[in-house]
């Protein structure tokens, strides 16, 4: 489920980013000022299909963010204990067996 789920976001996340870039821009920045036309001072129109589709893109990544969050907070295991774990079975594997037994 939680691969699935990565695999969802990740999808999404290009989706919007492609959307995203598709969008015309507002303006030229400065050089439109003095010289543009009423559309130009109040921004590029944006086609209601892109529009739309820039809304779900982003409500999906927000859901798929959110369901991620879950379920990696009700994951007991942290990076860090894994870690230790490793360390304590290469430490009880360089012990000789006679050592080992002593203890």
């Amino acid at each position: 489920m939680t691969i699935f789920l990565i695999v969802v976001h990740i999808f999404v996340c290009l989706f919007l980013i492609s959307v995203i870039l598709l969008q015309a821009g507002k303006g030229q920045g400065l050089s439109n000022i003095f010289g543009g036309g009423a559309q130009e001072v109040f921004g590029a129109k944006t086609p209601i299909f892109l529009a739309k589709a820039t809304a779900v893109c982003a409500v999906l990544f927000l859901v798929t963010s959110l369901f991620l969050a879950v379920i990696s907070m009700h994951q007991r295991k942290s990076l860090m204990e894994e870690i230790e774990t490793e360390k304590k079975v290469q430490v009880e594997q360089t012990i000789p067996m006679d050592e080992a037994d002593k203890e």
